[in-house]
């Protein structure tokens, strides 16, 4: 279940299904009993219960909750922010079967409240503004209740698009959602507010997403392992392609290394560090397995990607900012192979994006990914108007894709992947010491490494950033960048057994 639906996405599964003949009724009622059991599972000695509801659908499903918890023998109280009398709709039939009191939400009553676990069925993930009021009230005093909270589809104050803070937010112990995810539980900061998050299949029929032809997936091995570059036996190390990494002068040779690193441990038959005259000496010493080749400037890297062996290139890391980055940058997207730009390889178009984006266009036989962390994502598309802000990363990743024509990595512990279709992976795997110097350059490497052995860009992408987060969870705390390269066999190997391969 790889695929995570927008809010309207949800909507419109719901409508589909009800107009194939599934009362919304009977869904309310899975959904409620879904979360009973999830209650009764997590918290088996919770005998008192408190249920928080809303005036909406959410609100329904935390009333049939209710009775089913009732049922069980627990002691339930339940809270209702709003007008009993202005319920409709399910959530109307779903309040009519609650046959215990239903008190006002408000948040002494919380503070007051002996139980020992709260279910949230106050907002769904369709709030799309700022709580206030009673509803802030309300989630505030869960907040400092201190008692355990299962948020029924998603915290209350989480958007469920964005996963952003919609003024305050319950912090869950456990989310229970229906159907599938929504992109709220994978971005930050909703990620963090959910806890462990279960999804309930509630009566909708996985053929409604033939319908929806969802774009947006949680990065995991199932969106791209179909893709995944498995050595042939009678491979050798030109069929595994060749990737070419740009150093940068004496004093910043590390991060094409590391990247260089990273291309090969990623799979890459070979890998060319392209170093300055100056850095020759130190590139060389440090590296076995990858070569060095003299390139000083955009004349010479371009003699030297004439040859067509080499099939991708990194660009950036260490490279420095200015007009000769700019013109190594031209000379790099001018052939026909794939391209990641890295680092300084953004930044030195800061201040005329369009002219970057006018080298991307019209490479439809090779593609060129970029990889910005936020802050250079924010320095590179501060002038474009087109471009949401960061902090709605799905849809600014989304648009930057777009608007480069370019495959797009927006960094961070949510990392985004977008591509110009549309598509776009999430991803959920980064360990906090992920966040270490250098990091970023084994990532562009191992792209590179994957996109040399022939697999597309979106894919390699994705891969790359699922590996590189599975490598610092296998190298752990403590992790330094180097590390990551050295983790990845490790990594393979699980790959390929979840396969059923044996390389």
């Amino acid at each position: 279940m790889i695929e995570l639906l927008s809010t309207a996405e949800m909507a419109e599964a719901d409508r589909l299904t009800i107009g194939g003949g599934i009362p919304g009724i009977d869904l309310m009622e899975n959904a409620g009993r879904a979360v009973a059991r999830a209650v009764l599972a997590a918290f088996p000695r919770g005998k008192r219960i408190a249920v928080v509801a809303g005036p909406g659908n959410n609100g329904g499903d935390g009333f049939v909750a209710a009775r089913q918890l009732a049922a069980q023998g627990h002691e339930v109280r339940v809270l209702l922010c709003g007008d009993r009398t202005k319920l409709k709709g399910d959530a109307l039939l779903a309040a009519d079967t609650w046959t215990g009191t239903v008190e006002f939400a408000a948040p002494g009553a919380l503070a007051q409240a002996d139980v020992d676990v709260i279910v949230d069925a106050l907002f769904g993930a369709g709030l799309d503004r700022p709580v206030r009021g009673d509803a802030l009230a309300i989630i505030e005093a869960i907040n400092a209740s201190g008692i355990p909270a299962v948020a029924v589809d998603l915290p209350s104050g989480i958007n469920g698009n964005s996963g952003a803070v919609m003024g305050a937010a319950v912090r869950a112990a456990r989310t229970v959602t229906f159907f599938r995810r929504k992109p709220g539980h994978v971005l930050l900061p909703g990620r963090t507010y959910c806890g462990p998050v279960e999804v309930a299949q509630i009566g909708i029929s996985d053929s409604v997403l033939a319908t929806l032809k969802p774009k947006t997936f949680a990065n995991e091995p199932a969106l791209w392992s179909g893709q995944f570059p498995v050595p042939r036996v009678d491979a050798h190390k030109y069929t595994r392609g060749h990737a070419v990494v740009v150093s940068g002068g004496m004093s910043h040779t590390g991060a094409a290394r590391l990247s260089a690193r990273g291309a090969l441990r990623a799979g890459a038959g070979l890998v060319t560090i392209a170093s300055p005259r100056e850095a020759l000496a130190v590139n060389a010493a440090q590296s076995l397995a990858v070569m060095v080749r003299p390139v000083d400037g955009a004349v010479e890297l371009a003699a030297l990607l004439q040859d067509a062996r080499l099939n991708a290139l990194v660009i950036g890391p260490g490279g420095g900012v200015g007009p000769e980055m700019r013109e190594m940058v031209k000379a790099a997207l001018a052939g026909r192979r794939d391209v990641v730009l890295d680092a300084d390889a953004l930044t030195s178009f800061a201040d005329n994006p369009k002219t970057l984006v006018k080298a991307l266009e019209n490479r439809p036989e090779s593609c060129a990914i970029l990889t910005p962390h936020e802050g250079e994502f924010v320095r590179f598309f501060k002038s474009v108007e087109q471009i949401p802000s960061v902090k709605q990363k799905l849809e600014a990743a989304r648009a930057a894709s777009h608007e480069t024509s370019a495959i797009v990595v927006l960094k961070g512990p949510d990392t985004v992947v977008a591509a110009p279709d549309g598509r776009a992976a999430i991803a959920g795997n980064a360990p906090p010491y992920l966040a270490t110097a250098g990091a970023g350059d084994v990532l562009a490497g191992m792209i590179a490494g994957l996109l040399a052995q022939g697999m597309p860009g979106f894919e390699a992408a994705c891969g790359a950033v699922w590996l590189h987060g599975k490598a610092a969870q296998v190298a752990g705390p403590g992790l330094i960048s180097e590390d990551l390269p050295e983790a990845l066999p490790a990594v393979y190997r699980r790959i390929y057994a979840s396969l059923g391969i044996t390389p």
